[in-house]
């Protein structure tokens, strides 16, 4: 996974994040098997060279090579016609990430998976080689799961819903009574003015003497 990110100088870079791959694939979807190697500002110059396997399940190990980068992205001469067109590279240029997806998910693809990298460094006469395996174990379910952390929130946001839906009811129900009482309260004393006889109002009585 990669987060873009700015410097003061308006620099923009890559952050690399080391994540796993996901392991439950959908029967007929495209599955990305995730495989990330991060580098070292000053190691983005060494070669790289990828091998993806495939070793089958434990009540069948066969190991073969089903994928690999050597200068490009390529499907091994001697790979197994199950694989052929299967298969396409789902990396990043910089080569941080040598992901791979299996196109057109079947039962069949369940099993583990090798990802394999190797880097050549050079500095002036010094040779260095690192290595890093990942190991994936691949479940291929014929549906997917439920999310129930997602089936927990969508709930939560349809009582949410509601809740505010009613709480809206109320609050206009009770704007509405208020205002219908002020104007009812307005119209009866408006009513009591005009019942007082006008001699009254025009002589509202004698002024109060000590």
């Amino acid at each position: 996974m990669y987060i873009k990110g700015a410097s003061s100088f308006q620099e923009v870079r890559l952050v690399c994040v080391d994540v796993p791959s996901e392991t439950e694939a959908t029967v007929g979807g495209v599955m990305k098997l995730t495989c990330i190697y991060c580098m070292k500002r000053e190691e983005i110059s060494a070669k790289t060279k990828v091998d993806w396997f495939y070793n089958g399940s434990a009540s069948d190990y066969r190991r073969m090579l089903i994928y690999q980068y050597d200068h490009e992205p390529q499907e091994p001469e001697d790979a197994e016609m199950y694989w052929k067109g299967r298969l396409t590279w789902n990396g990043s240029k910089d080569l941080q990430d040598i992901s791979i997806s299996i196109v057109n998910v079947s039962a069949s693809d369940s099993g583990t998976y090798e990802c394999e990298v190797s880097r050549f460094f050079e500095f002036d006469s010094f040779k260095h080689t690192t290595n890093k395996k990942i190991t994936i174990e691949l479940k291929v379910k014929m549906q997917a799961s439920v999310d129930t952390t997602a089936l927990y929130s969508k709930i939560m946001m349809y009582v949410l819903l509601v809740f505010l839906t009613f709480w809206l009811l109320v609050e206009m129900i009770y704007c509405y009574r208020k205002i219908s009482k002020s104007e009812e309260l307005a119209q009866d004393t408006a009513t009591d003015y005009l019942a007082i006889p006008s001699e009254n109002k025009e002589n509202p009585g004698p002024a109060v003497t000590e």
